[in-house]
């Protein structure tokens, strides 16, 4: 299998660890939303990030002297918007649901993760075959996630007239999705223009594969400070700080730990697969991300009930969407042999 092969089936296992790194929330039952998030923060981004870089990545103090100092807080300050948008994500969820902002977010991060670095990188490739195939590509991700993002509106309306609900705030959810999509592609940034990161670590010693871990560090370091000032603010607004003493939800740090492997270890990969992808790495392997990502968490709402009682419509459009994403992916992998 050459490398390309490869870069495509760690991406597959990247976007169904992302896709799944969630799932353990639903047995921290006893906890809010910022108990578990605050621990998730912790692990993924303060614990996880430098045990990862110091591990693979030989003389890493020298590496971070060696580069600009502009170059590592540009990756920082990626981090950080990053970590605002992780914000907005929770407040859009307040008023739209998860599953629709799930699909504006991803949709949105697919098209600006993947076009902005083409832009800015190879320009002049724009117009050529594989460039054409990778905008008819991302193109059909945000149709894909559109689709899917109609069929969540609806499972969720479907969901709030059986159980009673308020309707969702639309304008305000849906402003924070689309601002929370930008803010994502932010991570993709801080890869896509972290070059002399990448190359440092390869000159030190580092393995091709781990040479990522020197992006992901200060970035990652960086983008906790709005998740742990957001969780510690919603503990102090909804005085759910006392739930950490909660008898019985010792487990809940394992789980949440867990998480943090799951989504942590699903950065690494696709940071990995992008060096298997070549020179478009970035650019083809964010929207391929994405959309594996909502195909997987497709399948996994499907298994776990979480369309039950929505009806058949809502179920028809969402499998329609996927099937749009699956067709991306194909055009995306055929776009490989030109890039």
């Amino acid at each position: 299998m050459d490398q390309a092969g490869v870069g495509f089936l760690i991406l597959l296992l990247a976007g169904v660890m992302n896709a799944s790194f969630t799932l353990p929330m639903k047995f921290t039952r006893n906890w809010n939303w910022e108990n578990t998030w605050l621990v998730w923060t912790l692990f993924a981004l303060v614990i996880f990030p430098p045990l990862a870089a110091f591990a693979t990545i030989p003389h890493l103090g020298q590496l971070y002297g060696e580069v600009a100092t502009g170059l590592v807080v540009t990756v920082a300050i990626f981090g950080a918007g990053w970590g605002i948008a992780q914000v907005l994500f929770g407040l859009a969820v307040d008023s739209i649901g998860i599953a629709l902002t799930f699909s504006i977010v991803l949709g949105t991060s697919a098209a600006v993760g993947s076009i902005i670095p083409l832009l800015r990188l190879h320009p002049e490739k724009l117009s050529s075959i594989g460039g054409l195939f990778i905008i008819a590509g991302v193109a059909l991700v945000i149709v894909g996630v559109a689709t899917c993002a109609v069929a969540g509106h609806r499972r969720e309306a479907a969901m709030a007239a059986r159980d009673g609900r308020q309707k969702v705030n639309m304008s305000r959810g849906l402003t924070f999705a689309i601002l929370c999509g930008f803010g994502a592609a932010l991570v993709n940034f801080g890869l896509a223009f972290g070059g002399p990161l990448l190359e440092g670590a390869s000159r030190h010693g580092a393995a091709e594969v781990w040479a990522g871990n020197a992006v992901w560090l200060p970035l990652m370091l960086a983008g906790s400070i709005p998740n742990f000032a957001y969780c510690v603010y919603l503990l102090s607004k909804n005085k759910t700080a006392r739930r950490y003493s909660l008898p019985g939800t010792a487990s809940y740090w394992l789980l949440a730990a867990i998480m943090a492997f799951f989504w942590f270890a699903s950065t690494a990969l696709y940071g990995i697969a992008t060096g298997k992808l070549g020179s478009w790495g970035t650019i083809l392997g964010w929207p391929l991300f994405m959309s594996l990502i909502v195909i997987s968490a497709s399948i996994l709402g499907f298994v776990t009930g979480e369309w039950k009682g929505s009806g058949r419509q809502p179920l028809r459009i969402q499998l329609g969407g996927v099937a749009v994403l699956v067709l991306a992916v194909f055009v995306l992998a055929a776009a490989s042999r030109w890039v």
